[in-house]
């Protein structure tokens, strides 16, 4: 099997967050292999093919808020779609302690490709 990159395994990652759940950039970046690169999940986001359907508004910042400004378009999308899959969001924050993914390390080993 090929090695992943550090974009691919963001990617990996990302694209596992359940529907209804959100997961911080820098979590985001811990279990992709990648302490400390929040800003890197932030990179590799925008710069992933619309072919691979991410999930990408499910990443939110550690203090459970929406990154994108206030009412802009990007915050406004990242909104409507986090509450179309049931997740309660009051003037673009998210409660971390009700919607963060919390993978077990099972589910990890087990599906991680790195």
């Amino acid at each position: 099997m090929a090695t992943l990159s550090s974009m691919e395994r963001i990617w990996f990652i990302v694209n596992l967050i359940p529907k209804g759940n959100v997961l911080p950039y820098g979590i985001a970046a811990d279990l992709a292999g990648l302490p400390g690169r929040a800003r890197y999940v932030s990179r590799a986001l925008k710069l992933a093919p619309q072919s691979l359907a991410l999930p990408w508004h499910r990443v939110i910042n550690s203090q459970g808020k929406i990154s994108f400004a206030n009412n802009t378009e990007p915050f406004r999308t990242q909104q409507e779609l986090l509450r179309l899959e049931g997740i309660e969001v009051n003037a673009g924050k998210i409660s971390l302690s009700q919607y963060q993914w919390k993978p077990d390390i099972a589910t990890l080993v087990m599906t991680l490709p790195f």
